[in-house]
């Protein structure tokens, strides 16, 4: 098979811009729970990412699926997305042989597991092609072999677990499965002079998504029988599966979250939706002192704005599971040495390896007492230091100051200022505040 350098796909279409992916970062990667809701897989599925594409619609030097986000590749995300799914076997990038080692570099980088990279074709078919052929090589056992080979876009990050079982389980039972969404707009055909010839129904038009799925015999077969014109102008997989096989694909409606990013406002929606998915995971540590237990219940009310708020005292023994699960940690303290409470979050969250997937934040919130000396400068230079230090691990780490008293009612009334505050800092994510000492 050729392998030089792969070329875009042309996009199907503008469908389902960009919308909320309710399950795009729940769970640890590859420890998803793939028994519940009936999600039972018995038989091996792999999956192949055609990333060989130069991005040109982007208008950007570097190829959209390696443009960064938060810190990391876009590629990273899409990857994370099949990893985080058990039942998932094995993930083959095929991306062009100039970017091998930056893909390298990048699974090396965030400790992606279940990747083999190879190299691509001059067109996406020869890619793709490629991928499938590396699931079947001889040297893989029986065992290694996929009956279900998913194909998906690299540049499509959110899809969610439950639909990938659904063309998984469609595929197995009809040979291959494919998603779909409404066309939004109109399709027309035009004359060679630029006029309008005629316009086609819509309503009996589907635009042909991503992810698609085969038995391994199909799509093998299908592309081992398939034209050299197929591999160099062809783009849809289902087409070669119908043609050379007979199989008729099963198609399945997906979700607007299948959006592909093909524009550079892509990613910026791309991180906001990020962004907002990481900011309604969030745990409060009280500690074991009397006043922080008693302030649960006042942040509870005064932190009801973040969609997802757990409030325990402390991170030991059980409640350690947060720091999987939690990417936001506020950690409340009424004593000027309680900052030790936060440098034993930054160690454990070290410890996890969780900053390498997303900037975990942390947020010291300290209630000073009138009748406290002042440690300002000290504390600034404390949590300065601790900050710088933990930015390096890709953990953020803001504080906030509260002049009051410990008294219950003095606290309440401080408490929604605090919040608006930290919730601000969740949903923004700003470096620039890293290790500030806010006033509230």
């Amino acid at each position: 098979m050729d392998v030089s350098p792969a070329k875009v796909q042309s996009d199907a279409s503008e469908v389902g811009r960009p919308v909320h992916p309710g399950g795009f970062l729940a769970g640890e990667a590859g420890k998803s729970d793939h028994v519940k809701a009936g999600r039972i897989v018995d038989f091996p599925v792999s999956v192949v990412l055609p990333a060989g594409g130069t991005g040109e619609r982007t208008g950007l030097q570097t190829p959209k699926q390696f443009c960064s986000f938060l810190g990391r590749p876009l590629i990273s995300f899409t990857i994370q997305t099949f990893e985080r799914v058990s039942w998932i076997q094995n993930i083959v990038v095929v991306v062009a042989k100039e970017n091998m080692d930056m893909m390298m570099d990048i699974i090396q980088r965030f400790q992606h597991k279940k990747v083999q990279v190879i190299p691509g074709g001059s067109t996406r078919h020869r890619s793709i092609c490629n991928g499938v052929m590396a699931l079947g090589e001889e040297e893989r056992s029986a065992d290694d072999k996929p009956k279900v080979v998913i194909v998906h876009d690299a540049v499509r990050p959110f899809v969610e677990e439950d639909f990938l079982h659904k063309i998984a389980v469609a595929a197995k039972e009809q040979g291959a499965a494919g998603a779909t969404r409404p066309l939004v707009s109109t399709v027309i055909a035009t004359t060679s002079e630029g006029y309008l010839d005629h316009s086609l129904e819509r309503a009996k038009y589907r635009a042909s998504e991503m992810p698609q799925g085969f038995t391994y015999d199909v799509i093998y077969q299908a592309y081992q029988r398939c034209t050299e014109s197929d591999l160099e102008f062809g783009t849809e997989c289902l087409h070669l599966a119908l043609q050379y096989c007979g199989t008729n694909a099963k198609l399945i409606e997906g979700p607007p979250t299948l959006w592909k990013v093909t524009y550079k406002r892509d990613l910026a929606a791309a991180e906001s939706i990020i962004k907002e998915m990481l900011s309604q995971s969030t745990c409060l540590l009280t500690g074991e002192s009397t006043p922080g237990v008693r302030s649960a219940d006042v942040f509870q009310k005064a932190f009801g704005a973040l969609d997802m708020l757990d409030v325990i005292p402390d991170l030991m023994g059980d409640n350690a599971r947060y720091l999987l699960k939690a990417w936001n940690f506020i950690q409340v303290s009424f004593h000027s040495s309680c900052l030790s409470e936060v440098e034993d979050i930054l160690v454990a969250l070290d410890a996890t390896n969780q900053a390498l997937l997303h900037p975990p934040i942390v947020i010291w919130v300290h209630l000073k007492r009138t009748d406290e000396k002042s440690m300002a400068l000290a504390e600034s230079a404390t949590i300065m230091n601790l900050a710088s230090t933990a930015k390096l691990r890709n953990i953020l780490l803001y504080g906030i100051e509260v002049h009051g008293s410990e008294d219950t009612d003095r606290w309440e009334r401080s408490a929604p200022k605090v919040a608006e505050m930290a919730s601000a800092l969740i949903r923004d994510r700003n470096p620039a505040l890293v290790g500030q000492l806010l006033q509230a």
